[in-house]
């Protein structure tokens, strides 16, 4: 199976214009989690996860004056049911909307309490803010660790392993990564083990470049370790490697092929070309 890590580049420019709130409350008497990253022209990212579960499940949308309406999506990728917040302005700190199934045989109320709301670059400061993702294994799901200084970009100080449905804490891992969003953790086989991994992204570079952090579960373990794999848009599949590295416009590009030995990239070949 092939994992493509590079598939979030039409994001990056609208980053730094989003707005990030965090929730916690109840659909009906379930507790949940709710975070929402609204961009400048209303376009929602969010995810979900009832703490029962701890599986978070994505519901992105739109935000129209006060409203927002997210879209929750069955495995075939069709719309299960909808999230609607005619205010999506807390009064007193608190929000209510209705979870409404697709063929409307089923309703119930939202109740929400905002815990956090920021822009991406703006005077707020904080340290070490959970912020749920949306990916996350059969066992364990993540969450960054942000913080910000003021006027400046947030950043990644680490993550958190939680254990689903007991929400123990595993492990927590200090990174120094570029913040992505809800799309900053990617799960995968990453040194063909057949035993889910995952990868923050770090940052981009010019053109459609990026890196990432590869950590991998450590066998017969619950606990995670920083990979030595490394490389500009990596991508995994059939138990290797492939670099991809472009540059000057997209006139130069390098492409390397790698093996792993002892979850070290060795590599096998590489070729340079130059497009006139």
């Amino acid at each position: 199976m092939k994992y493509l890590l590079a598939t979030l580049l039409i994001f990056s420019s609208a980053l730094c214009f989003g707005q990030v709130r965090i929730f916690s409350g109840h659909i009906d008497k379930y507790p949940i989690q709710l975070v929402t990253y609204s961009f400048s022209d209303g376009d929602t990212r969010a995810t979900y996860a009832y703490n029962k579960h701890d599986t978070p499940i994505i519901i992105n949308g739109k935000k129209k004056n006060e409203s927002l309406v997210l879209f929750e999506k069955n495995e075939k990728g069709e719309v299960s049911a909808t999230l609607e917040f005619q205010k999506f302005q807390p009064v007193n700190n608190q929000i209510e909307g209705r979870w409404i199934s697709q063929d409307k045989q089923r309703a119930f109320n939202i109740k929400l309490s905002e815990l956090y709301a920021f822009d991406s670059y703006d005077e707020t400061t904080f340290d070490k803010l959970e912020f749920m993702q949306p990916a996350s294994t059969e066992d364990h799901y993540f969450k960054l660790l942000i913080s910000k200084e003021k006027e400046e970009d947030i950043r990644v100080v680490g993550v958190r392993v939680y254990e689903k449905k007991t929400d123990r804490l595993i492990q927590e891992i200090a990174l120094d990564c570029r913040f992505w969003g809800l799309n900053s953790i990617t799960v995968g086989d990453f040194n063909f083990d057949c035993i889910d991994d995952f990868s923050v992204f770090e940052t981009s570079y010019a053109g459609p470049n990026t890196s990432s952090i590869y950590i991998l579960r450590a066998p017969d373990s619950e606990k995670y370790f920083v990979s030595e794999i490394s490389g500009i848009s990596l991508e995994f599949d059939s138990g290797l490697i492939y670099e991809h590295n472009q540059c000057c416009a997209g006139r130069s590009h390098m492409n390397a092929t790698y093996k792993l030995v002892n979850n070290k990239m060795v590599l096998i070949n590489s070729s340079c070309a130059i497009l006139c």
